[in-house]
């Protein structure tokens, strides 16, 4: 995941909103027309206790074409249209930031010397869409005044087991030894200190010929569980571990290698460009860690079912932000939306690490929910929950294409509840 005309260092008002774009963004309707929506009368506005500078984020989702592009083999004019109308409904609704998934599943949204095309613009993996989907989604981005955040997938290889599938000189055929099959899917080995140069050389190839605004890593680390099946690195284990006390520690060595090396080599090359994770919302349980895990009950933890030791990468300020997947509704019994957000504020006080906090856009009025998602508040009870909480510098909407679609109405009451003033993303 290169480009033939590189972008450039942008200037100061690519990253800090003028008064003039602030004007003109406050004047903007949202969605097709009409005026800005106001707080409707007896409902709080909780505008004055937000900053100035304050993260509104959406991510845009391509792997199976989730967000973007909206189906595959479209024509370039078609594709281009697609991704702007996601800009452009992130501006309506007063966001400055978008979350673009450039790297999928060990393939790329941009000419890369070490990856071939992916395979979800145009149907066929390595086929050449005819432009350049990153450097054109940061030219628009920056146009816009929206940060654009460059979103990786470290060692996701395919969503199937398909390696038929994968063209003849993709790395995992070229280097079957990195591969291992797992839950029905494909993965790179994380214990192989090959790969994870080789997931660094991919990301810093963007970072040095794009003007992104940041590296981004969302929860996907070693694979989520599997019942009944282990992932295979034996061998890497018996290889690369015997420094440690337990095969866990050595996997988490192996994450947090990726981590620090990452962070090193993006400060190195441009110290501007941030490095941020959005993890699965739970560290620890109580219950696994009565003095540091949060009280609840999830079955899913990032310390020891993905091996990644998010609270430790935010003390030890790899990161510039993490962005915690609090996917869960105020009063949830297992994981509390209520005590999962004072929980990272606490853990990222007295650190140099921007706190945001990843919403459920995606459950709201959804089957299967509680109920809870479908009150069209639950989203906008959210924000002003967070806004007693110092370190929350703002929130992360999974995914775009629900931003049009507005379900319950849910987008708009947020926007009008907290979104009354344009505001500055991080720096």
């Amino acid at each position: 995941m290169g480009s033939s005309n590189p972008g450039h260092e942008p200037k100061l008002s690519r990253r800090r909103f003028g008064a003039a774009a602030l004007g003109a963004l406050g004047a903007m309707a949202l969605g097709t027309g009409g005026a800005v929506a106001s707080p409707a009368a007896g409902r709080p506005d909780f505008l004055g206790r937000r900053p100035r500078e304050q993260m509104r984020g959406t991510w845009i989702s391509t792997v199976a074409n989730i967000d973007w592009p909206m189906a595959q083999g479209l024509s370039a004019g078609e594709q281009k249209a697609g991704l702007l109308a996601r800009l452009d409904e992130a501006v309506a609704r007063r966001l400055n930031t978008v979350v673009f998934q450039v790297r999928p599943t060990a393939d790329a949204m941009f000419p890369s010397p070490y990856e071939p095309w992916s395979e979800f613009l145009t149907g066929v993996q390595g086929q050449d869409p005819g432009w350049d989907p990153l450097g054109f989604a940061v030219r628009e981005a920056h146009k816009r005044d929206l940060q654009l955040h460059a979103w990786f997938n470290p060692f996701r290889v395919r969503n199937d087991t398909k390696a038929e599938l994968l063209v003849a000189d993709h790395p995992a055929n070229v280097h079957p030894e990195w591969v291992v099959p797992y839950g029905g899917k494909l993965y790179y080995n994380p214990g192989i200190p090959e790969v994870r140069a080789f997931i660094r050389d991919c990301i810093m190839y963007a970072v040095r010929n794009y003007d992104i605004d940041a590296v981004h890593f969302d929860d996907y680390f070693y694979p989520y569980p599997v019942a009944g099946q282990e992932f295979d690195d034996d061998a890497q284990y018996a290889e690369y571990g015997g420094a440690y006390a337990s095969r866990a520690d050595w996997r988490r060595s192996n994450t947090d290698e990726l981590m620090s090396g990452l962070s090193r080599e993006i400060k190195a090359a441009k110290p501007r460009v941030q490095f941020g994770v959005s993890p699965f919302g739970v560290w620890r349980n109580k219950a696994t860690d009565p003095e540091l895990g949060s009280d609840t009950t999830a079955g899913a933890e990032t310390y020891d079912s993905l091996f990644a030791d998010t609270r430790k990468w935010v003390k030890e300020e790899w990161l510039d932000y993490i962005c915690p997947q609090v996917y869960w509704n105020i009063g949830f019994a297992a994981a509390d939306y209520a005590k999962l957000v004072p929980w990272w504020n606490d853990v990222v006080a007295g650190t140099n690490v921007d706190l945001y906090i990843g919403e459920a856009l995606y459950k709201v009025g959804a089957a299967g929910q509680p109920e809870a998602w479908f009150d069209p508040a639950e989203l906008s009870r959210h924000l002003a929950f967070c806004a007693d909480y110092p370190q929350v510098k703002g929130n992360i909407y999974f995914s775009a294409k629900l931003l049009p679609q507005d379900p319950l109405g849910a987008v708009s009451r947020l926007v009008a509840d907290h979104y009354g003033r344009p505001a500055r993303a991080p720096r």
